[in-house]
């Protein structure tokens, strides 16, 4: 009795601490709109209150499992869950933009080092069969249920608190699984090694400039263009020799954190790049519709996270089908299908108006993409795992969560860039409209006569034409990329049924 116990405590540790890490990518989008106002953020840099977290997430995801190996997991746990918790406390007392993004940041490296460690304590932790396959099982419902939670949590605490609950509600749940975790779970044995730092800091280095470069490319409401700022030429020429430098450390070191031979398999490059594009689509969609829903339709905080739900149930019912049809049909007509059925979902939430209604306009493509997501999900995680040799099954199945977070912020940036552009335009040409018009009456003698609040309401209407047809545009980019995926997976996966039987999902995250 007191082992199952014990059991019991070490499973809700580690599922509540995966629980928090994956709520806290979504928790924050809800209440966006207020952090906007609260702290004078503009549309291309509220992106990244995504973009801080998501990027240090991806970015140190590797060396956060490598770390686990050399340290001890239960260690690197803690330490993960301490520095997220903290951040998250810093960042809820936040007065500036600076401080925020900075908190957000280290909040995403505390996850880099908490979530890979937390799936292989399981193993340590569990004895093999049934206790583990419970465990396994809770731990898979936290991951996929975590957006939801996000979504209803996040609009409840800034409907009836403040937004800055979406980060002080972390700390006493932090505070609670750091406390309980030495008490519950198992060490795992150190093994022998060295850190890749270098190439941990120039990767990472490489892809944040890379993405604050293409964040700062956007059109500024005076329509001029940014593409030939000095940040924006110097930001991606430092991005692009950062990254080289990540390459030719990654060929040298003795124990990279990425090793090159995993990529050799076009099958399993084809899905971690499949995962790059669901990370662009989904991240785009959830921070654009968020603004749209709040800033143009007036939705409130908590009707926002609701309105998420049906999409957040497909997903995992899609998945769930994925799960059954997989060793049957095989991997690469699932991927084809999702992706299609992405496209298409996107491309049909690309026809949504200031003057659409939610169950005409917005639920059905909302269906339609998070069908088509939840069919991704299962093949392209098999697959990158087929046939890999067992002592990279770890980097093998990292890579996929930091292709997702990576992406999302790089396809972030890229979508930012295209709808805040169509935002100034449209502001821009309205505004030459109306002064138009006006000069046009005044010259014929009979200038209109509004009244302050007809003057506002015009405004208004011009804002939220601006905004729906900024956006419009960036969700046909991302359609693109959705086809790009349904592309990739035609002329890459070739992974045959018989592969994907056998393959253990209990891979530890680093190797």
């Amino acid at each position: 009795m007191a082992q199952r116990r014990r059991l019991g405590l070490a499973l809700t540790v580690i599922a509540t601490a995966q629980l928090m890490v994956v709520l806290d990518a979504t928790i924050v989008n809800v209440a966006l709109p207020h952090i906007q106002n609260a702290l004078g953020f503009s549309g291309t840099n509220l992106e990244w209150v995504v973009n801080a977290y998501a990027l240090a997430f991806g970015g140190l995801l590797l060396l956060g499992g490598r770390s686990g190996d050399l340290l001890g997991r239960r260690r690197i746990f803690i330490f993960g869950i301490a520095l997220f918790t903290v951040a998250s406390l810093a960042g809820g007392f936040a007065t500036d933009q600076a401080w925020l993004l900075a908190a957000r940041a280290i909040q995403g490296v505390g996850a880099a080092f908490a979530a890979p460690t937390s799936l292989s304590l399981i193993a340590v932790t569990f004895p093999e069969g049934r206790a583990r396959n419970r465990a396994m099982g809770v731990y898979a419902a936290m991951s996929i249920s975590g957006a939801a939670v996000g979504l209803i949590a996040g609009g409840l605490l800034v409907s009836y608190l403040d937004w800055r609950w979406v980060l002080f509600v972390n700390v006493p749940i932090g505070a609670v699984v750091g406390l309980l975790a030495p008490r519950v779970l198992g060490e795992s044995e150190r093994r022998r090694g060295s850190f890749d730092l270098p190439g941990a800091v120039t990767a990472s280095l490489g892809l944040a400039a890379l993405v604050y470069g293409l964040s700062n490319a956007a059109t500024s409401e005076n329509g001029v263009s940014h593409w030939g700022d000095t940040k924006v030429v110097a930001s991606l020429a430092a991005a692009a020799v950062l990254l080289a430098a990540f390459v030719v450390i990654e060929s040298r070191v003795a124990h990279p954190l990425l090793p090159f031979r995993v990529l050799r398999s076009p099958s399993r490059s084809g899905a971690y790049l499949i995962s790059l594009c669901v990370g662009t689509a989904l991240f785009g969609m959830f921070f654009f519709l968020t603004l749209f829903v709040q800033d143009v339709w007036g939705y409130s905080p908590l009707k926002t996270g609701v309105a998420y739900l049906p999409m957040v149930a497909m997903i995992m019912v899609a998945a769930g089908v994925a799960s059954q049809l997989v060793t049957r049909v095989g991997a690469r007509p699932l991927a084809i299908a999702g992706s299609a059925a992405a496209a298409g979902g996107m491309f049909w939430l690309s026809r949504l108006t200031e003057h659409s209604g939610y169950a005409g306009g917005m639920l059905g493509p909302m269906m339609v993409t998070a069908f088509g997501m939840g069919l991704i999900f299962v093949p392209i995680s098999l697959v990158s795992l087929s046939r890999v040799a067992e002592h990279d099954t770890g980097v093998a199945s990292s890579l996929l969560n930091t292709g997702q977070q990576v992406g999302g912020s790089i396809g972030l940036a890229v979508l930012g860039t295209v709808a805040w552009s169509s935002v100034a335009s449209n502001l821009r040409a309205a505004v030459a409209s109306a002064r138009a018009s006006a000069k046009a009456a005044a010259a014929s003698g009979h200038p209109p006569h509004m009244s302050p609040a007809a003057v506002k309401a015009e405004k208004t209407a011009m804002v939220n034409h601006a905004l729906a047809t900024g956006f419009t545009h960036g969700y046909l980019v991302a359609a693109g990329i959705a086809l790009l995926a349904l592309v990739i997976a035609v002329f890459l996966l070739r992974v045959r049924r018989a592969d994907l039987a056998g393959i253990d999902p209990m891979a530890p995250p680093a190797a």
